[in-house]
């Protein structure tokens, strides 16, 4: 995010002021996960994901038995979705989180390999651990992670704050949705702080109730 705290400028635009360090990081925390998450805004922002290129990443997975690209999770409560974007042609597993109405534009289709109706996040959750997801990756956008954050499913931060100022009383933080009052903000533990070049990158453990 910026130093502002902003994740994007105010038209929306895909984020793309993170250094090479950064993507590399990003890359590296992905590989890591068994899943990573983000909202259909997110994807359309972009049009792709990011996939793990770097070899001795991949290699890594592959020693560990693991597929060599983490599940992609979309969530969409509309289920609209363009499937023209460049995502659907990558080489990676895609799930979909979306309403009973949003699961009716997928039907009969093979864009996304399962499908799931949300209910309850928890639910939501339950399901993936039964299918193996152990440790996922949520990348966004602020309102996702509002949601997950509010109900204490999210247990780490990993920020990268990058030296620019971007502004706007309207534009996108790293967590939207409602807000939390004072007392019921949601408390951090500084696990590690590292600076290279004129980027911070910052590891919370979240303080779960």
């Amino acid at each position: 995010m910026s130093a502002d705290g902003k994740i994007t400028d105010y038209q929306n635009s895909a984020a793309r002021f993170g250094s090479k360090n950064d993507k590399n990081h990003l890359e590296k925390q992905i590989s890591l996960s068994d899943a990573v998450i983000f909202g259909a805004n997110t994807l359309r922002s972009y049009g792709t994901t990011l996939t793990i290129k770097n070899q001795e990443l991949l290699n890594l997975r592959n020693e560990q038995n693991k597929p060599l690209q983490p599940v992609n999770i979309i969530c969409s409560n509309s289920g609209k979705i363009n499937p023209e974007l460049r995502f659907f042609s990558q080489d990676v597993p895609r799930w979909l989180i979306t309403s009973l109405e949003g699961g009716k534009v997928w039907q009969n289709t093979n864009y996304f390999d399962q499908i799931f109706i949300i209910n309850s996040w928890f639910d939501i959750f339950a399901q993936f651990k039964q299918l193996g997801i152990k440790k996922m990756a949520i990348l966004g956008g602020g309102e996702l992670v509002a949601t997950l954050l509010e109900l204490n499913l999210i247990n780490e931060f990993w920020l990268t704050i990058c030296p620019l100022i971007l502004g706007g009383k309207n534009t996108p933080t790293l967590v939207e949705g409602n807000g939390f009052l004072q007392e019921q903000s949601k408390r951090l533990k500084l696990i590690d702080i590292v600076r290279i070049e004129d980027e911070i990158f910052l590891n919370y453990r979240v303080i779960l109730p």
